[in-house]
């Protein structure tokens, strides 16, 4: 993402309620709220009692829809699209990374199945001895 980068700091929890994203993102929740029916990215899950429980994953959407819409200045359907653009790299960049450990997994599975082949024949040298 060629944006600046974004110095908000997220504590290290596993679920946040509205007032404490609204907080870290400094907008109300009613603006949350929105967002939520503008962007499928942001889904928090609720709790027993309807209140919506957001991931950081969720949080760090937010502050990238944030950014778009407040200093970046897109619209809500240019912010839509520039947030497909960045799943899109995402994706392509998680495959290539994928690819790349696949490709070492490989190797040293061959490695291994090789050093493992002269360990066995080794001890099948000491047995007929």
């Amino acid at each position: 993402m060629n944006t600046k980068q974004i110095d908000t700091q997220i504590p290290d929890k596993l679920y946040f309620k509205i007032g404490e994203v609204a907080e870290i993102i400094g907008v109300e929740p009613y603006v949350l709220r929105y967002w939520e029916t503008e962007f499928s990215e942001i889904s928090p899950s609720k709790s027993k009692t309807q209140q919506r429980l957001y991931k950081r994953k969720d949080v760090e959407r937010i502050l990238k829809i944030k950014d778009l819409l407040y200093r970046q200045k897109f619209t809500i359907d240019g912010a839509k699209k520039k947030l497909r653009e960045f799943s899109k790299e995402e994706k392509e960049e998680v495959q290539k990374q994928q690819g790349a450990l696949f490709a070492v997994e490989e190797k040293l599975d061959k490695a291994f199945l090789k050093s493992l082949k002269g360990e066995l024949e080794s001890l099948l040298e000491t047995f007929k001895e």
